[in-house]
């Protein structure tokens, strides 16, 4: 992990390096939305495979029913790198997604703490899993009802046991990465 300010410049020492297209990216969302103080960015297969299907993620899983509503897009412009961009982005982006689809490239989500990121991310990816692992099947699909997703889109809503957004997910994701590996924090 590279410390860098909001222009980029690194604040701590490393031998690594920032990625302009990277930076252009986080940059210009932590700019304009203060509410979102962690932002995770993913080119992963199934999340590239959902961004470059024309519908987008489909709310026909239980984890992308979940998401309904909760997702901005916005159209790939080659390498992330020229600033013209970064208002096309925020715009896109909008006051109160803190989940982007970034078509023909990848995935974008946020949050106010890093475990909220961290959950958007975990259900936004699986998502795109599930999607493109349906699709894989050829058969035809089963939509949920639009009255299960105005309900759901309602639930989601709710905060849940009177923990923040992802709280209680991130300790268990914790827990398991010490069983496994505790050379993680050294």
């Amino acid at each position: 992990m590279v410390k860098v300010d909001i222009n980029g410049n690194i604040v701590e020492p490393t031998e690594h390096f920032v990625n302009p297209a990277g930076m252009l990216i986080h940059s210009c969302v932590h700019a304009a939305r203060h509410d979102m103080l962690c932002i995770a960015h993913t080119h992963t297969t199934a999340g590239m495979t959902v961004a470059c299907q024309e519908g987008g993620l489909r709310p026909d899983n239980f984890y992308s029913t979940l998401l309904h509503g909760r997702i901005a897009y916005h159209d790939f412009e080659g390498i992330t790198v020229d600033e013209s961009e970064k208002d096309k982005l925020v715009a896109n982006l909008g006051s109160e997604a803190m989940m982007m689809i970034l078509r023909n490239h990848g995935l974008l989500a946020g949050g106010r703490t890093i475990a909220e990121a961290f959950l958007n991310m975990w259900v936004l990816e699986r998502s795109c899993q599930i999607q493109t692992s349906v699709d894989q099947t050829g058969v035809k699909q089963i939509h949920v009802r639009p009255e299960v997703l105005s309900r759901t889109e309602e639930l989601t809503k709710i905060q849940g046991m009177g923990q923040p957004t992802g709280a209680l997910e991130f300790a268990a994701m914790k827990r398991i990465i010490e069983k496994k590996d505790p050379s993680y924090k050294d």
